[in-house]
C-alpha cells in the first residue's frame, strides 16, 4: 500500500466546508455510516458531480433496537457492528480509498453508552466516529437530496431506525432541520395499537409542522423504509420502470400504498417482488407516518423516493466548489462517453449541431437532448441484436440522476431510435407507456438526427461543424462545406432521407 487511508475529522465544527483530502479525480471517498438499524460502508468515486458507488455494503446490526426500553445500544448488535467497522477498514485500502469519514447518528447520539462504544471504535479500527446531532443529520440527508437534483423543492423527510428527519430544501441550500423520535424502532415499544400509535405520531407531527411553511410543495423520501414503500408502490401501480430513485407519486398514491400495507400481514408482503424481507417488520410503521405526513404537510406535488441521502451528503462536502455546481445529469452522461463511446467529445458537438435543426421550445428538454446526444455512442460494443435493448439500460442502470423517470425514458426514446429497428422497439417497451405519443414522436426525430450526425462524422468530433442542416421549405437541406464534401456519400444520403422522412420532410444536399 503506497500510503495510509486518511480518516477525516469532525465534519461538523463551525460552517459547513469542502474537504480537499481526497485528489480530484483520483482519490475514492468512503463514507461509514453507523445508523441504528444498519452499518455501512459506501465507497465514491473521486472527483465526480454525481459519483458511482465503487463498494456498498451494509450489515443490518440493530444497535437501537433496545433503546427505547433501556436506553442503551443492543449489545449483540454492537460487537456485530464492530466486526463490520474491521472488514471495512480492511477492506478500504485494496479499494483505494483516499479519504474514510465516519458518521454516526441517533442510536450512539442518544444512548448511555453511546460515548463508549464510539471510543472502542476508535480504539479497535482507527475511525473517530462523528456523531451527528439531529440537525445536523437533517441538514446532511437534505444535502444529499441536493446533491442527486439541486433543483429539490419542498421537505425532505430521512427515516432511520430511531429517529426521522425534517429538513426543508429549496434554491440549492437545505434549511434548518430537526429531528423527531418517530422511527420505527421507538414507535414499535408503544404496542400493536393502531390508533395509539397514530395518536403519538399526531401528537408530534403536529407540533414540528408549525416550523414549516405548508402545504409544502413535495416530499423527499430517505431512507431503506421509503425504498421498501417504493416497492410496494411499484407492485400497486404497475409502474414500468422498476427504478427507486426519483420514482413519484402523488398524496392519494401515498395514501393507498399506506393504508394496503397497513391491511395486509407480512406473508402478503413478502410475495412482492423486490422488497427486502428484512424491511417487512419496519413497514407498517413506515405507512403509517406517510399517512400522517401527507395529512400533516399536504405535498401539492406529491411524493418523491430519493436513493440519495445521509452518505452522499457527506460525500457532497469533499467536492471542490467547481464539481459542486455540474450539472449531475450532463456531468453523469459525459462521464459515461469519456469512459465508454469510441472517440469521447462527440457528444457535444453532436448536441450542438442537432439543436440548430431541431431546436427544443423548453429548456429541460434541451437539457435532456444534451444528456442523450453524451450517450449517442456508449453501446457501440453491443452486438447489433442487443443495442436496443442496451439503450434503455443505459438510462436505467446508470448512476443517472435529475431526469426523472419520465426524463429517462425519453432519453431512452432518443437513444432507440438513432438504431435500426428503434420504432419497433419503441413499440415493445413497456417504460415508453410513461411518456405520451407527441414525445415519442419527438424522440424518434431526435433519434434519427443523432444516426444522421453519427454517419457525417463517424461519430468522431471536428466534423460536424463543417456540415451544417437546416430544414428549410419544407425540406431538410444539407450544405456541407467545400472541404467536407468528401463525407456526403451514398450512406449519409441514405441518413438523411430517413431523417426527413421521420420529420416529414423532403431530403435535399446543396
Amino acid at each position: 500500500m503506497a500510503g495510509e487511508t486518511r480518516r477525516q475529522g469532525d465534519l461538523f465544527a463551525g460552517q459547513a466546508r469542502s474537504f480537499n483530502l481526497p485528489k480530484p479525480g483520483d482519490d475514492r471517498i468512503g463514507v461509514v455510516d453507523v445508523g441504528s438499524n444498519s452499518v455501512r460502508m459506501v465507497v465514491f468515486e473521486g472527483g465526480r458531480r454525481c459519483p458511482s458507488m465503487v463498494f456498498n455494503e451494509k450489515i443490518l446490526c440493530g444497535l437501537g433496537a433496545q433503546l427505547a426500553e433501556t436506553r442503551k445500544l443492543d449489545p449483540e448488535g454492537c460487537e456485530r457492528a464492530l466486526a463490520a467497522l474491521q472488514r471495512f477498514v480492511a477492506l478500504a485500502p485494496g479499494l483505494k480509498v483516499g479519504a474514510l469519514a465516519g458518521i454516526a447518528t441517533a442510536a450512539i447520539r442518544e444512548a448511555e453508552d453511546g460515548p463508549a462504544f464510539r471510543d472502542l471504535v476508535e480504539q479497535r479500527t482507527g475511525i473517530r466516529l462523528t456523531v451527528a446531532s439531529g440537525s445536523d443529520e437533517a441538514r446532511l440527508a437534505a444535502q444529499g437530496v441536493l446533491f442527486g437534483d439541486p433543483s429539490a423543492l419542498g421537505l425532505v423527510v430521512d427515516l432511520g431506525g430511531a429517529s426521522m428527519e425534517l429538513c426543508p430544501v429549496g434554491h440549492g441550500r437545505p434549511g434548518t432541520g430537526v429531528t423527531t423520535p418517530l422511527g420505527p424502532q421507538r414507535l414499535g415499544a408503544l404496542g400493536d395499537r393502531l390508533s395509539a400509535v397514530r395518536r403519538h405520531v399526531d401528537r408530534i407531527l403536529g407540533a414540528e409542522a408549525q416550523r414549516f411553511q405548508r402545504p409544502v410543495k413535495r416530499l423527499y423520501l430517505v431512507g431503506g423504509a421509503w425504498r421498501a414503500l417504493g416497492r410496494v408502490q411499484i407492485h400497486l401501480s404497475g409502474h414500468p420502470l422498476p427504478i427507486l430513485h426519483e420514482l413519484e407519486f402523488d398524496a392519494a398514491q401515498a395514501l393507498d400504498v399506506a393504508r394496503f400495507i397497513l391491511k395486509n400481514n407480512r406473508s402478503d408482503l413478502s410475495e412482492i417482488s423486490g422488497l427486502s424481507q428484512n424491511r417487512i417488520p419496519n413497514l407498517g410503521h413506515a405507512a403509517l407516518l406517510l399517512e400522517r405526513l401527507v395529512e400533516h404537510f399536504e405535498p401539492w406535488r406529491g411524493i418523491s423516493i430519493s436513493g440519495f441521502g445521509l452518505r452522499e451528503g457527506v460525500c457532497y462536502a469533499y467536492l471542490p466548489p467547481a464539481v459542486r455546481t455540474q450539472d449531475p445529469l450532463l456531468s453523469t452522461c459525459a462521464g459515461q462517453e469519456r469512459t465508454r463511446a469510441r472517440v469521447p467529445g462527440f457528444g457535444s458537438e453532436l448536441a450542438d449541431w442537432l439543436l440548430k435543426i431541431l431546436p427544443m421550445e423548453d429548456l429541460e428538454d434541451e437539457r435532456l437532448v444534451r444528456a442523450a446526444c453524451h450517450l449517442s455512442d456508449v453501446s457501440w460494443r453491443t452486438h447489433p441484436d442487443f443495442r436496443a435493448r442496451s439503450c434503455i439500460e443505459v438510462v436505467t442502470r446508470v448512476n443517472v440522476s435529475s431526469a426523472g423517470h419520465k426524463g429517462r425514458v425519453f432519453m431512452g426514446a432518443c437513444l432507440l431510435s438513432r438504431y435500426k429497428g428503434g420504432r419497433k422497439a419503441l413499440q415493445a417497451e413497456p417504460a415508453m407507456d410513461l411518456i405520451s405519443e407527441d414525445r415519442r414522436e419527438l424522440a424518434q426525430q431526435i433519434g434519427a438526427l443523432m444516426r444522421l450526425g453519427a454517419a457525417i462524422a463517424g461519430a468522431t468530433p471536428g466534423y460536424l461543424s463543417q456540415c451544417p442542416v437546416v430544414v428549410e421549405d419544407g425540406a431538410l437541406v444539407m450544405r456541407p462545406h467545400d472541404a467536407a464534401r468528401v463525407f456526403i456519400g451514398e450512406h449519409v444520403e441514405k441518413r438523411l432521407v430517413q431523417a426527413a422522412r421521420q420529420m416529414d420532410l423532403e431530403a435535399r444536399v446543396e
